[in-house]
C-alpha cells in the first residue's frame, strides 16, 4: 500500500485548501479511510474519518463544519477540502489508511491505522 498526498501550501487565515490522496495497492472504498495532522512538538491527532462501507464520517470537533471529507471511487483518491482555516490548522496533513470496515475513534490515536503517506505541509498564516 502506498499512499500519496497533496495540495498543501500556504494560505492566509480565513482561505481554503483542498488536500488530495492517491493510493496504489489499496481500495479507499473498501475500508475507513481518513486524515491526520501533526503540529510541531505535539502528537499526530485524527482530523476526519471516512467510511463508504458504513455511511458514516467523523470530524474532529475543532474542525467540523469547516472541513469536509470525500472520496472518488472512480480516480481512487481521497480528500480533504479545508476552509475558514485557522493558524491553529498549521500542521503536516497525513493520509492515512486502516483495514476496517469502521472509523476507529479519535482518541485511539493513529495506533489503529495500517498505513500513512509521506504527509503534505499546511501552514496557515499572514
Amino acid at each position: 500500500v502506498q499512499l500519496v498526498e497533496s495540495g498543501g501550501g500556504l494560505v492566509q487565515p480565513g482561505g481554503s485548501l483542498t488536500l488530495s490522496c492517491a493510493a496504489s495497492g489499496y481500495r479507499f472504498d473498501d475500508y475507513a479511510v481518513g486524515w491526520f495532522r501533526q503540529a510541531p512538538g505535539k502528537e499526530r491527532e485524527g482530523v476526519s474519518c471516512i467510511s463508504r462501507r458504513a455511511g458514516t464520517e467523523f470530524y474532529r470537533s475543532s474542525v467540523k463544519g469547516r472541513f469536509t471529507i470525500s472520496s472518488d471511487s472512480t480516480k481512487n483518491t481521497l480528500d480533504l477540502e479545508m476552509k475558514n482555516l485557522k493558524p491553529d490548522d498549521t500542521a503536516v496533513y497525513y493520509c492515512a489508511a486502516t483495514e476496517r470496515r469502521t472509523c476507529p475513534p479519535f482518541r485511539g490515536g493513529p495506533q489503529k491505522y495500517n498505513n500513512f503517506g509521506q504527509g503534505t505541509q499546511v501552514t496557515v498564516s499572514l
